[in-house]
């Protein structure tokens, strides 16, 4: 069974459906056009090179390019990252790229060679997109927890000095804001992972279901990505925290206001 395909005329009706959103913003007072207009382009664009390309990196499967790819992916996403959390990138790149690249390459090569042991471990068809999967939701998780962490000990830069007054070291007084920024961080995969099934159906499970996987199989295959979503998730946001912590402080604990951005100061 083979997936419809959607020809032009229907694409054009697709994006005509983008009008009504934004006759409703534009009624409530928000002036979004040229935001709405530039953000749909872009994504069309971009998904469309990335189309072709991924079309020649799956006729091609070759493990060079394929890493190739991903290593793209994680330098995109180490800097997006870095931008979206209000962290000056010229401190924390190098901390950040370590921090998600060691779990999603620990991740995706778990699943690959131990779970789905395809002939190849380095099959486009299947390691592209797991990666990307996992990496999408590791880039989430980790700009919560860099955000949450660094706006929390802002907030409370009194009350860490006291616990470093009453003797604390540095870990025994950020480890209240770092247990928050984690928790706030692996939260949504969390409670994605409870209603799941219930509430929606997952994405990765859509897709193998139109394009005529059996559902059990798709079952399975949404099952391995959201463990190691997770997985990626939970160990990215801890070693990226706690490699942060070496670079966002002085010798003496003092925190360096210098590694934020002037914009998210306050």
């Amino acid at each position: 069974m083979e997936t419809l395909d959607i020809k032009l005329p229907q694409m054009a009706l697709l994006y005509g459906l983008c009008l009504l959103p934004w006759l409703l913003l534009w009624l409530i007072g928000l002036r979004l056009s040229r935001d709405i207009g530039v953000g749909i382009l872009r994504m069309s664009i971009q998904l469309a090179l990335v189309g072709i390309y991924l079309k020649t990196l799956f006729d091609l499967n070759n493990p060079w390019l394929n890493g190739l790819w991903i290593l793209v992916m994680l330098i995109v996403a180490d800097f997006s990252i870095l931008r979206r959390a209000g962290l000056k990138v010229r401190y924390f790149v190098l901390a950040t790229f370590i921090a998600i690249a060691s779990s999603i390459l620990l991740s995706t090569a778990y699943l690959m060679i131990l779970v789905i042991q395809p002939a190849h471990f380095y099959d486009a068809r299947y390691i592209v997109p797991l990666a990307g999967m996992i990496l999408g939701n590791c880039l989430q998780a980790n700009v919560i927890a860099l955000e949450r962490f660094y706006s929390a000990l802002r907030k409370n830069e009194n009350e860490y000095t006291t616990f470093l007054m009453l003797g604390a070291t540095r870990w025994e007084a950020v480890r209240p804001y770092f247990r928050e920024a984690v928790k706030a961080a692996i939260n949504p995969t969390i409670a994605s992972m409870a209603t799941m099934g219930l509430v929606s159906l997952p994405g990765m499970m859509t897709g193998q279901i139109l394009g005529g996987s059996e559902p059990w199989l798709a079952v399975k295959y949404q099952i391995a990505i959201m463990i190691c979503i997770f997985t990626s998730s939970t160990l990215a946001s801890i070693i990226n925290l706690k490699l942060s912590l070496k670079i966002a402080f002085n010798a003496f604990d003092v925190f360096r206001d210098e590694v934020i951005e002037k914009k998210n100061i306050r």
